[in-house]
């Protein structure tokens, strides 16, 4: 038998995501991706955007100027984590633990990863681990 309110949750879901990302980007960026689609599996959400460069950008980086884009887009990533934390954490209903955020321009994509915090005890029958719980 197939979960079909399980897959119908985590696609309502994914919408949610992938429509706050990219309003998030269109706000800001002046533009949003072309494409974009997020997945979520366990305790993963990814965000894919695809032909995401402003014109300026995709000119920038034609120049050689990959480096300084990518180091903009993280700053601005990291200005914004709470923001995109917030739409993933609406969306799931859970805690966001950890936020990753990268750029490639060959092919034109960008990535956004957000890891959840445990929502239940593990395979083996141990409690959930918080963030605040973990050792480095």
């Amino acid at each position: 038998m197939v979960d079909t309110a399980g897959t119908t949750d985590l696609k309502t879901q994914s919408i949610a995501i992938s429509n706050g990302i990219g309003a998030m980007h269109r706000e800001h960026y002046g533009r949003g991706a072309v494409r974009i689609r997020t997945l979520i599996h366990k305790d993963v959400v990814m965000t894919r955007l695809e032909d995401c460069f402003t014109t300026v950008e995709k000119k920038m980086i034609a120049e050689g100027a990959f480096v300084q884009v990518r180091e903009t887009r993280t700053m601005f990533q990291d200005w914004m984590r709470p923001r995109f934390t917030e739409i993933v954490q609406d969306a799931t209903g859970r805690k966001v633990g950890a936020f990753f955020s990268q750029v490639c321009h060959d092919p034109d994509i960008a990535v956004e990863l957000f890891l959840l915090e445990s929502a239940g005890p593990s395979a083996d029958g141990a409690p959930p681990v918080t963030a605040s719980q973990q050792t480095r």
